[in-house]
């Protein structure tokens, strides 16, 4: 990897005045955050950028040259740079929509727990927890009800049966979601996590753990890359889990 002290990189990118290439922006603020003193040549007409790609041989812009030698754009400069791995190298998967949907679920039901009782580890900061977790994973299904629907056939064992099912379980979801977080209506709300949680788990686990297939998990939308497993099993089993909590505290209070 080059050392950033001390060397200057040039980078050429579209600068119009109906167009600013955002991946030039990103380019030239990597750059400069590892140290380079940035040529920043900005291609400001339709004929700059076709002349420049033509003298080249390069099919797109932004293009970074480092000690004379052309690193590429924005994806290429974060490999050459030790950022990233070679896309040969990098996983076709990732958990991170994941994460960031329990993780913001997990701090905003603290906030809500803060800012009802003035604890943040309360019972109810869990149920919310869930809950508002079942209503972001809900979302992103609605975001393309019909891709999520496609990509869930590939697994769902009620769904193959019947497949409007797998354009109903977003709002199944999200209906049980809502109605938890307002601690109202659960005679409905629990049974309907019971349902969708409990038919959700059985099919990931013979999915996975039973035909030992690999797929992606249509738990955050039709374009998902999140694998098919561990993190698929929690959300139906954390959903089926809440509705027979909610369901035994409807009927024991």
């Amino acid at each position: 990897m080059a050392d950033g002290n001390g060397k200057t990189a040039q980078l050429y990118r579209m600068v119009m005045k109906d167009h600013l290439c955002p991946y030039g922006l990103k380019s030239k603020d990597l750059l400069e955050r590892q140290g380079y003193d940035v040529e920043d040549h900005h291609l400001t007409s339709r004929e700059d950028i076709d002349a420049f790609k033509a003298r080249e041989g390069v099919e797109t812009t932004p293009q970074a040259f480092i000690g004379g030698k052309r690193i590429g754009g924005f994806e290429d400069l974060r490999v050459y740079l030790g950022l990233d791995k070679p896309k040969e190298e990098q996983s076709d998967t990732s958990y991170q929509p994941v994460i960031a949907i329990f993780g913001v679920a997990f701090l905003m039901a603290l906030g809500l727990s803060w800012y009802s009782f003035g604890n943040i580890f309360t019972l109810r900061a869990f149920e919310w927890f869930i809950s508002i977790s079942m209503c972001f994973l809900a979302v992103q299904k609605l975001q393309d009800i019909e891709s999520f629907s496609t990509m869930f056939l590939n697994y769902d064992l009620l769904a193959q049966r019947w497949v409007p099912y797998g354009k109903i379980y977003p709002f199944g979801e999200a209906l049980a979601g809502i109605l938890m977080t307002a601690g109202a209506l659960t005679w409905l709300s629990a049974p309907v996590a019971i349902v969708i949680g409990g038919i959700g788990a059985v099919s990931v686990i013979k999915a996975v753990y039973i035909d030992k297939r690999e797929l992606k998990c249509a738990c955050v939308g039709g374009s998902s890359n999140v694998p098919l497993g561990f993190v698929s099993l929690t959300e139906n089993v954390m959903m089926f889990g809440m509705g027979l909590w909610m369901l035994f505290r409807f009927y024991a209070g």
